[in-house]
């Protein structure tokens, strides 16, 4: 007889800084009114779960803050955060082992109310999650759909969480590329897209510009031990994934670099990676028709990345 999935954990938190109660995951949680089910609107982190601990999490605190400024929800209380991540991490590994995932979303709340909702959830890591891992993925390059000049006054700070008097002059502030919202519709139908033409995954580009993966960052590893990535900002989500390979990597003699990439750098890279922080690292194998040989440091690479999330 097959085993039985693992039950979720699911851990329901007062998004203004109060008690957090577990919740039946067999039950209803979300109203029909709340804005994460009519608008979309809120912000989420998914952050890897691995040998008892949650990985990464302060940089994934940061991003949900500054995700939550920049959609003008209520600031997440970082010990708060703590505490109940911790909370479902104790309870997903009383009756499991392995790596899971851990979903935070904070939503701005019932249109009848008008008061936010939060709540933390763990989950396996999906079978095809840990594939692409092991297997590496084929990658097609695809424009998002829009583009945002990154020049105009403002971007870089409003797509940063930094919004204040000096942002005003930025003539559409509305725009949280640099936010990590729950809608995520449009990059879920370019991964539908992509697999239904025979690929795994997609980066995003503009103009030839390399701009993200779809659910992930792009980091190139070139010759003598170097790193690139485009840089994170206006258009391009910061990934916690890549800032904790950077720091790493440079502690361990790697020459790290954020740089506008084109299309050819990954084709004549030593090998291309889609970083992110539950699949931890994919090799891309294939882009577009150009099929990337494995490198000769592939299993050193994957290592610094895994590591990268392990200190």
């Amino acid at each position: 007889m097959p085993n039985r999935p693992a039950s979720p954990v699911i851990i329901v938190v007062e998004p203004f800084g109060g008690s957090t109660r577990r919740h039946n995951p067999s039950l209803p949680l979300v109203y029909w009114d709340d804005a994460a089910v009519t608008r979309g609107d809120g912000v989420f982190e998914t952050l890897l779960l691995r040998n008892g601990r949650a990985a990464n999490l302060e940089r994934h605190l940061d991003r949900f803050v500054a995700s939550a400024k920049l959609m003008g929800l209520p600031v997440p209380d970082a010990q708060v955060w703590r505490k109940a991540t911790a909370e479902a991490v104790d309870a997903w590994y009383e009756d499991n082992d392995g790596d899971a995932k851990c979903g935070w979303t904070l939503t701005r709340g019932r249109e009848a109310t008008g008061i936010p909702s939060a709540w933390i959830t763990v989950r396996p890591v999906g079978d095809e999650q840990l594939r692409q891992r092991e297997k590496g993925v084929k990658v097609m390059t695809a424009a998002r759909g829009y583009s945002i000049d990154a020049a105009l006054p403002g971007v870089e700070k409003v797509t940063t969480g930094e919004i204040g008097e000096k942002t005003a002059r930025n003539p559409a502030p509305w725009l949280t590329v640099g936010a990590k919202t729950l809608n995520y519709a449009a990059n879920m139908a370019a991964l539908r897209y992509a697999r239904k033409n025979g690929f795994d995954d997609v980066i995003y580009v503009d103009e030839g510009r390399v701009l993200e993966g779809a659910t992930s960052t792009v980091v190139i590893v070139k010759k003598g031990n170097r790193l690139r990535t485009p840089p994170p900002g206006g258009d391009i989500l910061p990934g916690t994934t890549q800032a904790a390979l950077f720091e790493y990597a440079q502690r361990h003699g790697w020459r790290c670099k954020e740089k506008e990439l084109g299309v050819d750098d990954l084709v004549t890279a030593e090998s291309v990676w889609l970083v992110s922080s539950v699949r931890i690292a994919a090799r891309v194998t294939r882009l577009n028709e150009v099929k990337l040989p494995a490198p000769h440091n592939e299993a050193e690479v994957r290592q610094l990345i895994t590591a990268a999330l392990e200190t």
